[in-house]
């Protein structure tokens, strides 16, 4: 099987890598290599503590979420935005690391993953069978949660 990727991925690959080695280019003309490679190392050092905090916290409002019932799954998807920021500061360069450090950011990280999940939901096609993915046999009701 040959694998292909889309045009646009494609071209991601050729154009980030490019944009990163004229940035990292420049940085070091401006501050010299070994600052610029200083300032790489840093940034995924600070990451990697940042990702294991963000990730950590993300992690307990899943179990919150979990705990009072309900489907955690913004969450997820955050936790999902975290992987990808963790990847992106990892990755030597300033402008990934530069996109990496904004998902880390909660309100922007909620906004990528709240967008991420209505523009998800409006790609969906229906499932087939009117609407229920188990044949028609869904029984609709309501519960109540006792403690004994």
């Amino acid at each position: 099987m040959i694998f292909t990727l889309s045009p646009r991925i494609l071209l991601l690959f050729i154009v980030i890598p490019l944009a990163e080695i004229y940035v990292l280019l420049q940085v070091g003309h401006l501050i010299g290599a070994l600052p610029t490679i200083g300032l790489v190392i840093v940034s995924a050092l600070l990451g990697s503590a940042l990702l294991r905090h963000q990730g950590m916290a993300t992690l307990a409002r899943i179990r919150d979420s979990m705990d009072q019932g309900r489907l955690p799954a913004l969450e997820l998807v955050e936790g999902a935005v975290l992987l990808v920021a963790g990847a992106l500061l990892l990755t030597p360069g300033f402008i990934t690391s530069s996109i990496g450090l904004a998902c880390m950011i909660p309100p922007v990280r909620s906004r990528l993953a709240r967008w991420i999940i209505s523009h998800r939901m409006r790609q969906r096609p229906p499932p087939p069978g009117g609407g229920t993915q188990d044949g028609g046999n869904t029984i609709e009701g309501d519960f109540t949660r006792r403690d004994d």
